[in-house]
């Protein structure tokens, strides 16, 4: 069996081996995305594949759209060379259950791949006719955070952004500025209005993508490449829309056990690759069955009917509600808790993690004792049923391999949203004792011995980068492993720092509970582990 447009013509083989595939025909689909495309979108990779491309499937397979999305890739052009032509842009999704099995499915909802290069002149050529086009009704991002950034760490545009505000839209490089040349095209086409809406897993990321591209578009404007009206269409929200968005879904690396699971049932090519941008990548697509998307509901040119798809479409405000009950309760926190601890006590799975008692007690016990109570209810998903969904699905499943030792990563710039906000809202509640709180504590105990860089056996480990690294170990000098009595008042610079926690803890008169639970993790080989047991 091939994973093509022909391959896909063998029905009784896929079905032999229980592979799903699409009851519309993908070259109709793909003529008619030619004729009148609806939909691109920019950043061709997992995400894209294993989720948002499976909601078009969706509308496809139920007549509810005809045509499909055109995936256009503007970092890593070897994803559309090697991953979307052999196969005319399929993807096989295979979804992991956490009880080890899998469903298989062929995603054939994708139009073509386009690397969106104003250097080739053919594929330009090809997105340019599409946004000219009035019937496109979006263009959706997935091309992470830092795919917005127009500047380097020290403040400064960087050197393509410079090139690109200095050429103007026909030599655009940088993804920003590649969509507001697509935009220019599309307003001397005739100004049909437009959404440009972020998927990316950031908060605000509607207010990212558009501060970024207006910025690019004023350069041009600046240096005489674009007009004062074409500013005005873009900054115009009822024409040219960002809306914001919250989503939430795993798609790992593909996995050495689902690439040969492949291979037993007779699919051929699908081996991963690695691209020339260290991009690694295969034509099947693994990810995990819970799957979130929030969307801020302005189209000004219309959309599918995405929430026949399970998409929920609302107002910003929920948007940003959904996204601060994952972020500050449902989810995050009990991530960062599982990674500080996993990397002291020696795991190198989450999912290994969730099988241990006092550490599944403990993010138990931040969900539902301490967070539930201040959390945000954004009215459209229960936070309840998340964390459910989280801590009996998500955090166990063996297939999803995130480790500790990757999640422990800044933490310095994660605790003061994912601890801090909740310890803020027990200060300000008339109901609730900041001091009743335990298992947020232990979290925030467990950073700080995590930071000694020594697990419960006494035995270095490598901790993970971290922007504040030098200065909190240069804080936490002198402290011992093993002696707890070496703790005098190293902690205090930390653990006063608001910027760090959201809150002064001593202010918030946590201070205290969380020094001590550290002195009692640092007291010797077996403390975390007597530690845990004791709190929890």
């Amino acid at each position: 069996m091939k994973l093509s447009y022909q391959g896909i013509q063998d029905k009784q083989a896929f079905a032999q081996a229980n592979i799903k595939l699409p009851s519309y025909d993908w070259k109709a689909m793909a003529a008619a995305t030619e004729e009148k495309p609806v939909w691109v979108h920019f950043g061709a990779g997992n995400i894209f594949r294993g989720f948002i491309a499976n909601l078009q499937q969706a509308l496809l397979e139920t007549g509810d759209a005809t045509s499909g999305i055109v995936a256009a890739e503007t970092f890593d052009y070897d994803i559309i060379n090697k991953i979307y032509e052999p196969h005319d842009s399929m993807t096989l999704l295979v979804a992991l259950k956490p009880d080890g099995n899998t469903d298989k499915e062929v995603i054939a909802s994708i139009a073509k791949g386009v690397r969106a290069c104003s250097a080739e002149a053919e594929q330009w050529a090809q997105l340019k006719t599409i946004f000219e086009n009035p019937s496109l009704q979006f263009a959706s991002f997935t091309i992470t955070e830092k795919g917005y950034a127009l500047r380097g760490m020290n403040g400064d545009l960087m050197p393509v952004v410079v090139a690109d505000i200095a050429e103007g839209p026909d030599k655009a490089r940088h993804a920003m500025a590649v969509v507001a040349a697509m935009m220019f095209y599309r307003y001397n086409a005739g100004a049909a209005p437009m959404a440009l809406v972020s998927m990316d897993n950031c908060s605000h990321n509607g207010e990212k993508l558009r501060g970024s591209v207006l910025e690019i578009v004023k350069g041009w404007e600046k240096n005489g490449f674009v007009p004062a009206e074409f500013v005005a269409y873009m900054e115009d929200e009822t024409r040219v829309s960002f809306p914001w968005s919250m989503i939430d879904k795993i798609t790992p690396r593909p996995a050495e056990v689902i690439e040969k699971q492949l291979a037993d049932l007779g699919v051929e090519e699908m081996a991963p690759v690695i691209t020339s941008k260290n991009t690694y990548i295969a034509p099947f697509v693994n990810a995990e069955i819970p799957q979130y998307l929030v969307v801020e509901d302005r189209f000004p040119n219309g959309r599918p009917a995405l929430e026949k798809a399970g998409v929920y479409l609302t107002t910003r405000d929920v948007v940003n509600m959904t996204e601060r009950m994952k972020v500050t309760t449902c989810l995050n926190p009990l991530h960062t808790a599982l990674a500080v601890y996993g990397c002291v006590l020696g795991y190198e799975s989450i999912a290994a993690e969730m099988g241990d008692a006092e550490l599944k007690k403990m993010v138990e016990t931040i969900g539902y004792v301490e967070g539930l109570p201040v959390v945000t209810d954004p009215g459209i998903i229960s936070p309840k049923t998340f964390i459910d969904e989280v801590v009996g699905q998500r955090l166990p499943n063996p297939f999803i391999p995130d480790t500790p030792q990757r999640i422990a990563t800044d933490t310095s710039q994660k605790v003061g949203i994912r601890f801090g906000e909740t310890i803020k809202s027990y200060i300000a509640s008339a109901e609730l004792d900041v001091n009743s709180l335990t298992a947020i504590p232990l979290a925030l105990a467990g950073w700080l011995r995590y930071l000694l860089g020594v697990n419960d056996n006494g035995e270095a480990f490598t901790i993970s980068s971290d922007p504040m690294l030098a200065s909190m170990q240069e804080a936490m000098k002198g402290i011992e492993f093993g002696k707890p009595e070496t703790v005098v008042d190293q902690l205090k610079s930390i653990l006063s720092n608001a910027s760090v926690f959201g809150v002064d803890l001593y202010e918030a008169g946590l201070a205290a509970k969380v020094e001590g639970m550290f002195k009692e993790l640092i007291a010797g080989p077996g403390a975390v582990r007597a530690t845990l047991k004791k709190y929890l």
